[in-house]
């Protein structure tokens, strides 16, 4: 997980000169995004195909990435692919494409948000702010709670908030940062029902007007890699009609 320094006297406690790659074939987007975050304070590198986003990633370790899907060279299903294979970083696509299909694809891929063409720059700041606060942790609340918080057993399946680590059956399971953060949160309230609504807003942080996919996805994507029958879950159960629930009884 990404650790941010904490400046009370910034807006909202970033620290100012953040780095985002942006990555678009059409420059006008590209301006635009630029615009718009570096009002914010954040510092914005651009790249017009999948090659230098990349590149831009390696040498400079962004913050997060906001990928356009159609790019030349290499396009944003292949760069997201080839980050996620080492890192966490969050990742916005962006897209002409709405089909539900292109939403899953992006989302499976390890994306952390989708928006689609046109979009407004004005929302996809909010989105950026709202990602990256998830991804802070300010050193004031650091010095307030010196001791870390216990890893949580349930018969086998170990989850360390300290390390951000899963274990089953001693064997360490990688999750991304949203997976992770969507584990815990269920974890840590056994048996109790969350809708895919709420899910979306206490992970994500933010309204995606009402399309919940992407909790559908990083659920599935979480059964995969964590339960023994991903089609015959024991931990995640799924509340017809509702959401989602930890099954934590009797497994401890």
């Amino acid at each position: 997980m990404l650790y941010f320094a904490y400046n009370a006297s910034t807006p909202g406690g970033l620290v100012l000169g953040i780095k985002i790659v942006v990555a678009d074939d059409e420059t006008n987007i590209t301006d635009v995004c630029k615009r718009y975050l570096e009002r914010e304070g954040y510092e914005v590198l651009t790249a017009a195909n999948g090659d230098e986003a990349l590149s831009l990633w390696k040498a400079h370790a962004p913050m997060l990435l906001i990928l356009d899907l159609m790019m030349p060279q290499k396009d944003g299903w292949q760069v997201c692919q080839s980050v996620r294979d080492e890192d966490d970083v969050p990742i916005i696509i962006l897209t002409a494409r709405s089909e539900e299909p292109d939403r899953l694809a992006g989302l499976t891929m390890g994306a952390d948000d989708y928006m689609t063409k046109p979009f407004s720059p004005r929302e996809l700041v909010l989105r950026v702010k709202a990602i990256l606060r998830r991804y802070r942790v300010p050193a004031r609340e650091l010095a307030e709670k010196p001791e870390a918080p216990q890893a949580l057993d349930f018969g086998g399946l170990v989850i360390n908030p300290s390390t951000r680590l899963v274990n089953i059956s001693g064997k360490t399971i990688e999750l991304t940062v949203k997976e992770f953060e969507l584990l815990y949160l269920m974890a840590r309230h056994p048996e109790q029902v969350f809708s895919r609504t709420q899910l979306l807003n206490k992970i994500w942080d933010i309204s995606f007007e009402g399309d919940t996919t992407t909790v559908t996805v990083h659920v599935r994507r979480l059964r995969e890699k964590i339960e023994p029958v991903p089609s015959e879950p024991k931990y995640i159960k799924t509340v017809w009609g509702i959401g989602y629930k930890f099954e934590g009884r009797g497994l401890s």
